[in-house]
C-alpha cells in the first residue's frame, strides 16, 4: 500500500468521467437512459441512484475509481457454485443502487449517499495488480449494482482481461436495453437477483419491473458467453409461496433452460423490513425440492446451514459432485473434463481440473491509486 497523501490520491482520478446514455429533453431536462428508471434531471440533480448526475449539460459518473471497499472472499459467496469452485474473489463495490428494496440486506453501501463512504480509490490497473498478488482468479463487481457504475467497471474489467483475470457481475440486472450489450459481455459470469416473480412486488417493494429484469436474464443467457446464475431472496410472506415458486421456477426452466443454477436465499429483517421474520430453512428446502420437480437440475440454498442444499450433485445419476459445507469444499468428485467421475456426465459451468482450496476466508484489504 501507497503512502500517498489524499491530495496526490484525488489527482490521480478524475472528479467525474461523461457516459453516453442520455438525452436531451423539449423541456431543457435530460433523461438518463442507463435503466429502466430513465431519471429526468436538471442541472446539477443526482439520478435515484445517486452516482450519475446532470453536469455541464450532459450525464456523468461522479464515483470512477471510488470504492466502499476491497475484501477477497470465496467465489461460492457471490454466490457461484459453478464457477472456478473454491476460488477467491477479490471483491468490490461502490455507493448507490438503482432500485429501491425495502429489504436490502448491504443497505450501508447500496444506499449510501455519502462520498465519504467511499473510502478506498482504485485505478483499473491497481485492481488488477491487487487481485493477482493476492492469487485471485476473478475479480467481483459487487455489494451495491455494477450496472450504475458501468463506465467503470467495464474500464476494470478490460484490464482485468487483458491480465487473464476473469470477471463477475453481481446485479439485479435492471438496465436499458440500449447498455446490456455494453455490459454484459466484458463478464465471464454474472449472479443475477431474481428478487420475485410477480410485478406488484417489483414496483412496491423494489421500486422497479419485473418484466425489464426477465429480458436481462434471457439476454445474458442467450445473446452472451456469461455464466449465469440465479438468486431469489425469499421473504416470508412476499415471496416465498409454493405457486410463485413453481412459477419462477417453470420460467427459468422454458426461457432459460434447465442447467441455469438457482439460488434461493434466507431473508434477514433489515432496512426498511425490520419486523419482518428470517426466513426459515425448511421455506428454503421445500422450494428447493419445488424447483428440482419443475426440472432445474442445480438448485441451492443460501445464508444457511444446510449442507446438501449447498452442495453439487450430478444430474445424471445423482452423486455427490462439489460437496460444501458452508463456504468449505470437500469430496470432489469431477473428472479433469468437468464430467461426473461416476456416470459421465458433464457439469455445466467453468471448471478448473482441481478445485480451488480458499475455503471460508474474508480478508479485507486496501488498495491506493498512485
Amino acid at each position: 500500500m501507497t503512502n500517498n497523501t489524499p491530495s496526490t490520491i484525488a489527482r490521480s482520478l478524475p472528479d467525474t468521467v461523461p457516459t453516453r446514455y442520455w438525452h436531451a429533453l423539449d423541456d431543457g431536462r435530460i433523461q438518463c437512459d442507463l435503466c429502466p428508471r430513465h431519471c429526468r434531471l436538471k442541472e446539477g440533480q443526482q439520478g435515484l441512484c445517486f452516482v450519475r448526475a446532470r453536469q455541464n449539460d450532459q450525464v456523468v459518473l461522479t464515483t470512477w475509481g471510488r470504492s466502499s471497499g476491497f475484501c477477497v472472499d470465496p467465489v461460492e459467496k457471490k454466490p457461484l457454485n459453478h464457477f472456478l469452485p473454491g476460488t477467491p474473489v477479490l471483491s468490490f463495490g461502490t455507493a448507490g443502487c438503482n432500485l429501491a428494496c425495502k429489504f436490502c440486506q448491504n443497505w450501508e453501501m447500496s444506499k449510501s449517499r455519502q462520498m465519504d463512504s467511499l473510502a478506498d480509490q482504485a485505478l483499473p490497473e491497481d485492481i488488477a495488480d491487487a487481485a493477482e498478488r493476492a492469487g485471485c482468479r476473478s475479480v467481483a463487481f459487487t455489494y451495491n449494482d455494477p450496472i450504475i457504475f458501468l463506465e467503470y467497471a467495464v474500464d476494470v474489467a478490460r484490464v482485468c482481461r487483458d491480465r487473464g483475470i476473469r470477471t463477475v457481475a453481481v446485479t439485479a440486472g435492471y438496465i436499458s436495453e440500449e447498455a446490456r450489450p455494453d455490459f454484459f459481455p466484458y463478464f465471464d459470469a454474472v449472479n443475477v437477483d431474481l428478487k420475485a416473480f410477480t410485478e406488484r412486488f417489483y414496483r412496491n417493494i423494489c421500486g422497479g419491473e419485473l418484466a425489464n429484469v426477465l429480458d436481462t436474464l434471457r439476454y445474458i443467457r442467450h445473446e452472451t458467453d456469461c455464466w449465469l446464475e440465479i438468486t431469489t431472496l425469499l421473504i416470508p410472506g412476499e415471496n416465498d409461496s409454493p405457486e410463485e415458486v413453481e412459477e419462477l421456477s417453470r420460467w427459468i426452466l422454458t426461457e432459460l433452460g434447465p442447467d441455469v443454477p438457482l439460488h434461493f436465499s434466507a431473508f434477514h429483517p433489515d432496512w426498511k423490513m425490520p419486523d419482518v421474520p428470517a426466513t426459515p430453512a425448511e421455506t428454503l428446502q421445500r422450494s428447493r425440492h419445488i424447483a428440482l420437480r419443475v426440472g432445474l437440475r442445480h438448485v441451492y440454498t443460501g445464508n444457511v446451514h444446510d449442507a446438501e442444499g449447498a452442495s453439487t450433485w450430478c444430474s445424471g445419476c445423482g452423486e455427490l459432485l462439489i460437496e460444501r459445507d458452508w463456504y468449505q469444499l470437500g469430496d470432489w468428485n469431477l473428472d479433469a473434463r468437468g464430467c461426473c467421475a461416476n456416470c459421465g456426465t458433464a457439469l455445466p459451468g467453468v471448471f478448473e481440473t482441481r478445485p480451488g482450496t480458499w475455503g471460508r476466508r474474508r480478508r479485507p484489504i486496501a488498495i491506493s491509486a498512485v
